[in-house]
């Protein structure tokens, strides 16, 4: 199956299509996405923590069918074990429960939130779980899909028109703009950079 090549701006309409659904004020004052009410009430996703790979490399993954899945039982040492999990379930690694993680959990759950929603027959079609990695996969299908699941991931939790206004509301009133705008929009400070220099704006 081809995996459809999304541009940025669609991935962008998109994500301002789901916040719209989710609660319109969103677009219009700045406030945080709550990203998992917005799974579990509107697309109806449940999201589980489980210690995913004993290296930490997997973040997330997102199951599509009934299926057993296999997780890492670390506290006794038992190494890898398979325990039954349902369709439209999240996966999110352990690492990521505490709250100097809370902007990459949400990341995470964002990027999975969107394969579920425009990957899952394809995942379904390899007969895999979409799993969301710290270092990108080599095939040139997946390194679409995982870039498509990172772009929408920025747009949903940043939307373009309440980050420029929370910039031009904070930048000439803090010396660390970059700070102040991922605590407050409940990101990375990685990924509110990358964010504020895609829409152009100097922290």
């Amino acid at each position: 199956m081809n995996v459809y090549p999304y541009s940025n701006a669609a991935l962008e309409n998109f994500a301002r299509s789901i916040i719209r659904q989710f609660d319109a004020a969103l677009l219009s004052s700045p406030a945080p996405v709550s990203i998992e009410a917005i799974m579990e009430k509107i697309f109806g996703l449940s999201i589980e923590f489980h210690h995913i790979r004993k290296n930490g490399r997997v973040l997330g993954e997102t199951v599509f069918e009934d299926m057993m899945v296999a997780v890492y039982e670390r506290r006794n040492g038992e190494g890898y074990k398979l325990i039954p999990v349902k369709a439209g379930t999240v996966i999110i690694d352990m690492s990521l429960m505490n709250n100097s993680s809370d902007g990459r959990f949400r990341f995470t759950c964002a990027h999975e939130l969107f394969h579920y929603i425009k990957h899952k027959e394809y995942y379904i079609t390899q007969g895999e779980t979409a799993a969301m990695t710290k270092t990108s996969r080599e095939a040139s299908a997946d390194k679409m899909l995982e870039r498509q699941a990172e772009r929408f991931a920025s747009y949903l939790l940043m939307p373009k028109g309440t980050v420029k206004m929370a910039f031009y509301n904070h930048a000439n009133n803090q010396r660390n703009t970059i700070k102040t705008l991922a605590d407050f929009f409940k990101v990375s400070e990685q990924a509110m950079k990358y964010r504020l220099e895609e829409l152009g704006l100097q922290a």
